[in-house]
């Protein structure tokens, strides 16, 4: 088998911030194909209770500097990093003030979901990919963790499908059972939009609800994955035709995602 490239993406990364089960698997499966021998990279964003001096988070300041755009604005790229401890692994952070630099998650103090939490997604998920072409690092697979990352199958299948960085890459996304009731605004749409990519292709996003953004991740994706406890989403997998959801037993699950890694990657 050859040495696998695996970029891991997701909202949330032990021991730096958990508010779901994604943190923990973020945390154990990278590290275990790594001591496979694959080659692993880890991107989150940097939210603001994340403590960076305790955690020991410093600037790349040649990978920050970018301007991402979202909808008619654009916004400033900063890349944090550090090291998990007692592991030899890096977590690269994705960060911008107006975004990311305020004391909770997805909700305010009132645990009102936040309007832009539409807005941090897509300055994410760009900044994820361009943080990768910074580096120069192509990603044999790149495996998306919950509806934060669904637009990153989107844009490699369409405004950087002729990018050589991912001319093989290949997308998994992992849905939790993290559901939001919020409904975001109609432009939601004109905000996602980048280079190739049509009013058609986002038909999924209309209802601009959690819904949605699940079913454009796995429209886009080249394998879907039920990950954790996702009884309760039955009634959204039974609407997503197009792809197989798989399910991995926690059983012997190292070896179950490296073959499954191997296969998926030719």
């Amino acid at each position: 088998m050859s040495k696998l490239r695996i970029l891991y993406v997701a909202s949330e990364i032990n021991p730096f911030l958990q508010t779901s089960d994604v943190a923990d698997f973020v945390r154990k499966l990278p590290q275990a194909m790594q001591e496979k021998g694959m080659e692993i990279r880890i991107l989150v964003p940097r939210f603001g209770i994340i403590n960076e001096r305790k955690n020991r988070l410093h600037e790349v300041v040649r990978l920050s500097g970018i301007n991402i755009a979202v909808g008619d604005e654009e916004k400033p790229l900063i890349i944090k990093v550090a090291s998990i401890p007692n592991a030899k692994l890096q977590v690269y952070f994705i960060d911008n003030e107006d975004y990311f630099h305020r004391k909770s998650v997805f909700h305010d103090k009132e645990n009102n979901f936040y309007e832009d939490n539409d807005e941090r997604a897509i300055f994410f998920c760009k900044g994820v990919i361009e943080t990768v072409r910074k580096l120069g690092w192509g990603p044999d697979i790149v495996h998306c963790n919950d509806w934060i990352t669904s637009f990153i199958p989107l844009y490699l299948k369409t405004t950087y499908k002729n990018d050589p960085l991912f001319k093989n890459t290949k997308t998994v996304f992992s849905i939790y059972n993290n559901p939001f009731s919020h409904k975001f605004k109609g432009d939601i749409l004109d905000k996602v939009k980048m280079m190739d990519i049509e009013d058609n292709m986002l038909g999924n996003l209309k209802t601009a609800d959690f819904e949605g953004f699940i079913k454009l991740g796995v429209e886009f994706s080249d394998a879907v994955i039920a990950a954790g406890e996702t009884k309760k989403l039955e009634g959204l997998f039974k609407k997503i035709k197009e792809k197989k959801v798989e399910t991995i037993q926690d059983d012997n699950y190292t070896e179950s995602y490296y073959n499954f890694y191997n296969e998926l990657a030719g």
